[in-house]
């Protein structure tokens, strides 16, 4: 009796007890831990493997690290938590996840009490972290990259709209497995008012994007403030960028700061920025007509938004007005002297005009006195002689 009791003993010592799947997800080329527990008991030998081909992901036992059956794909990326092993800690911490260490993972435990088998589902997440839009003309761009597994684009309005817009949405997968979505908007006339929403999203998280065209606005030289939002939108959480024609930062501003960064181009031309992020604009010209972006950010949206500014002719700063009413007055006083000049030197001139005359009249005179007596003489000096007294006479 006492034999059987023994038997029965010894096969529930050794007995492998297995446990239910645990679910785990990992970030990409993040760190991640596979958790497993084991009873207490001396001998301690634990085994890690990639199923279903039993991959050697790890392995200790005679109290150290096992590594020369590792498979080259874990090599320098796995490691245990040494200090708790003689607790009954036997969790994997696997480095750098890629796609590629998805799948589903065997902890093999064994002391002198028995051995214990456990699994864990891995599944890795690359989350959508940035969606970028633009607009060039009638055609509205989205996309986003380095994301696992497959995203989900989708378009939508604010208001909602019932016009049907041609969209073409391409996806495509890197080396890494990861992938990488683009789509576009074809827009028809008169659909640009609308605030137009893109959103990517996958089973860990979704990001969406805005961006809406504003009404071209003017504004003199003097001053003009453009807004970033059609409504009073606080900037809280929200990161503020603000470009002219696309290319040029103007100024950057991050929620964690009360002040922002100003461009050094733009020094002279910003005055002040709203609690909204209206950008308000001082002492302008033709040189900052254009298209202005706003652009606001968080760990879950991105608002854009376009206007045009326009800036009104003949409005002119402060200094140009002055600078034309300096002007001015000097070309009136140089006008007036002039005129008084004019004035006080009439009658001198009118004494020369005077006399210039009498010179060239009393000229005349005597040209025509010579021209009569040269005459005279050429007719005395004709060859009928009795002809020339006669007419002499």
């Amino acid at each position: 009796m006492v034999r059987q009791r023994s038997s029965y003993l010894l096969l529930w010592i050794f007995l492998t007890i297995v446990d239910g799947d645990t679910e785990v997800s990992c970030v990409f080329m993040e760190r991640c831990v596979l958790p497993c527990s084991f009873k207490i008991g001396n001998e301690i030998v634990i085994h890690w493997f990639k199923t279903p081909r039993d991959l050697h992901v790890h392995s200790f036992y005679y109290s150290r690290d096992q590594l020369g059956n590792q498979d080259q794909y874990y090599r320098n990326r796995t490691s245990l938590f040494k200090d708790q092993i003689s607790s009954g800690n036997a969790s994997l911490q696997l480095t750098s996840v890629e796609v590629q260490d998805e799948g589903r993972y065997k902890c093999h435990t064994s002391t002198i009490t028995g051995n214990q088998e456990s699994f864990v589902n891995l599944k890795v997440d690359a989350p959508v972290n940035k969606v970028k839009m633009n607009q060039v003309e009638n055609r509205i761009s989205c996309r986003s990259e380095g994301i696992y597994p497959e995203p989900q684009l989708t378009w939508s309005t604010s208001p909602p709209s019932n016009i049907t817009f041609t969209n073409t949405t391409t996806v495509n997968q890197t080396e890494q497995q990861l992938y990488n979505i683009s789509s576009s908007l074809i827009l028809s006339a008169g659909v640009y008012h609308l605030l137009f929403i893109c959103t990517i999203s996958t089973r860990r998280n979704r990001r969406r994007a805005t961006l809406q065209r504003l009404s071209d606005i003017s504004g003199p030289s003097t001053g003009v403030t453009i807004p970033c939002t059609p409504s009073n939108t606080s900037l809280t959480n929200f990161t503020l960028l603000w470009r002219f024609n696309h290319t040029q930062t103007v100024l950057s501003q991050s929620w964690t700061d009360v002040t922002y960064s100003v461009s050094d181009g733009w020094r002279q031309k910003v005055e002040n920025v709203s609690k909204s992020g209206s950008l308000m604009l001082k002492d302008l010209s033709t040189k900052q007509e254009g298209m202005y972006t706003c652009k606001l950010s968080n760990a879950e949206e991105t608002h854009i938004t376009h206007i045009h500014l326009r800036i009104t002719e003949g409005a002119r700063s402060n200094t140009a007005v002055i600078t034309t009413a300096v002007m001015c007055g000097l070309v009136l006083i140089g006008l007036s002297i002039a005129a008084l000049i004019s004035i006080r030197s009439y009658p001198l001139l009118l004494t020369r005009y005077r006399h210039a005359a009498f010179v060239s009249s009393s000229q005349t005179r005597m040209d025509s006195v010579l021209f009569r007596v040269t005459t005279k003489r050429n007719l005395i000096l004709l060859p009928d002689e009795e002809q020339s007294k006669n007419i002499v006479t």
